[in-house]
């Protein structure tokens, strides 16, 4: 079979390189709410029912291990326009994450454990504006197991921070999803290029399982 050109000029330019696993991973599920899942929501995904049923592996695999699992959700107290005013202009859908509203809530199928820690956000970004980066540190973390949605929107901006910041991003095949695979497919490419490891969810379960909370 021919070479892939694109994969092919990729790999000649020096990209692709593996960042790898560190010392102690956590998992870190970006916003698995009910706007993304419930099928009468406008920001609704066709494939999260399948994602997120490997969110739910991923998490009960690093709880199994003892290790950190974090839940992020967009979350607005009053109109997002007051809040995030450029964002909301752009994104008039979140409003759907305002508090209380019927789809910013956590779902049934992935929900937060009783060990598990939940953190807010205005922003794509699970550390812009929310001290995870410190979080993530004073737990000796240093290697990010990376589910949610959507692949092109919070998961890619959570995954370039996570670099930025100084940890090992791994983003789970399985466990991200968006509205069309078009978006789906480049950005899953672009950031195994550049900025992260794209793995599978067996491999990430079997890694995550070998790891102890000592």
């Amino acid at each position: 079979m021919a070479a892939d050109p694109l994969h092919e000029d990729y790999r000649a330019a020096g990209f692709g390189r593996r960042v790898g696993w560190g010392e102690r991973p956590a998992v870190v599920l970006v916003d698995p709410v009910r706007a993304y899942a419930d099928p009468g929501a406008a920001l609704f995904l066709d494939t999260a029912a399948d994602a997120l049923a490997a969110m739910r592996r991923l998490a009960d695999t690093a709880r199994a291990s003892g290790l950190p699992v974090v839940f992020t959700a967009v979350r607005y107290t009053g109109e997002p326009a007051d809040d995030v005013p450029h964002f909301a202009r752009k994104v008039p859908g979140l409003a759907a994450f305002r508090a209380g509203a019927p789809h910013a809530g956590f779902t049934a199928a992935c929900p937060p454990g009783a060990s598990d820690s939940v953190v807010f956000k205005h922003y794509p970004s699970a550390f812009f504006g929310t001290g995870l980066d410190g979080t993530l540190r004073s737990w000796g973390v240093d290697t990010l197991l990376l589910g949610g949605f959507s692949t092109s929107g919070c998961v890619r901006a959570s995954a370039l921070d996570g670099l930025q910041y100084g940890f090992r991003p791994l983003v789970v095949r399985e466990a991200v999803a968006d509205r069309d695979p078009g978006p789906h497919e480049a950005n899953l490419f672009d950031l195994d290029s550049k900025y992260a490891d794209v793995i599978a969810l067996d491999d990430a379960c079997a890694a995550l399982a070998r790891y102890t909370s000592a």
